[in-house]
């Protein structure tokens, strides 16, 4: 197998090359020092593949790999049109393998429902079944756009295609890349004016959604998200879902890993809608009368 690799140590650029052999010695030299030291290197015989197969759970799922860094460019503004398109609004990250008859389940399509009417804006996610397609059922029951970002595989069930079940075509996107989703469900949150009401509703999920809302939360903390016009964070710890998780945190600051109140700071702790509707409402100088009444669960299967 051949390669090349490059390094600079004390300002002396170190290169290595290999050839095609199994057993090669090698040599290494640097360009401002005439100094070379010699060694075997073995390596086993690797074959270059233009796709890479991934195996999890007896199941094999293909990936294509970008021949060009302008695919991703190119998704990422097809990302940012389709923002513009339907309008900044409220992210919601969670679980993709929460069934409708789980609580959290109903507990998200009520929330989805009446903070779309609160808010009066678009409600994103993943486009994903679980608690991601809890909170699109309850913004469309509510008559309010939804759009979002989907990926190739989830966890869940709808893993055999890219293409939604019930969402029209026009109101999301399917990604290649993770990259260009992300910066879909940030870009989606960005206010820039002070008339946009937008949010990021972190709900129970596993490392895919753990992932998103650190990243989001360190986003916050640097301020590439909230510099101008600060977005809120909503964790909804339903049935103390992350109490661990808050007490590890806790833990970090003992530690000296995090500032004392620096992770208060980045978001709003809820246990149930009530308290996530009325921080809603007071960060943006709403009421919550009108939506009191309780969102009948009616799910939509296309």
């Amino acid at each position: 197998m051949g390669f090349a690799a490059v390094s600079t140590i004390s300002m002396a650029n170190i290169f290595l090359r290999s050839s095609h052999h199994h057993k090669k010695d090698v040599k290494l030299g640097s360009c401002m020092r005439k100094e070379t030291w010699g060694f075997n290197l073995y390596l086993p015989k690797l074959k270059y593949q233009s796709r890479i197969s991934f195996c999890c759970k007896n199941e094999s799922i293909d990936f294509e790999e970008r021949t060009s860094p302008n695919e991703v460019k190119k998704e990422i503004e097809q990302c940012y049109e389709l923002i513009h398109r339907l309008g900044r609004g409220v992210v919601y990250l969670g679980s993709s393998r929460i069934g409708p008859e789980h609580p959290h389940y109903i507990k998200t399509f009520e929330l989805g429902n009446k903070i779309a009417t609160l808010l009066d804006c678009t409600t994103w996610s993943g486009a994903g079944p679980g608690l991601m397609d809890a909170a699109t059922q309850g913004a469309l029951q509510a008559g309010k756009p939804v759009g979002g970002f989907k990926i190739g595989k989830e966890a869940g069930e709808w893993t055999a295609t890219n293409f939604h079940p019930y969402l029209p075509s026009e109101s999301y996107l399917t990604c290649r890349f993770f990259s260009a989703r992300k910066h879909g469900l940030v870009d989606a949150v960005v206010r820039c004016r002070s008339s946009e009401r937008t949010a990021v509703i972190a709900l129970p999920g596993g490392i895919g959604t753990l992932d998103e809302v650190f990243e989001i939360m360190a986003l916050i903390q640097l301020e590439r998200i909230g510099s101008q016009l600060p977005v809120p964070l909503l964790l909804m710890n339903y049935d103390s879902f992350y109490t661990n998780l808050l007490e590890f945190l806790n833990d970090c600051e003992k530690w000296g890993t995090v500032s004392k109140g620096e992770v208060e700071s980045l978001w709003k702790i809820c246990t149930n809608n009530s308290e996530a509707l009325d921080y809603l409402a007071e960060f943006y100088g709403l009421s919550t009368i009108q939506t009191s009444k309780k969102a009948h669960l009616k799910i939509n299967h296309g």
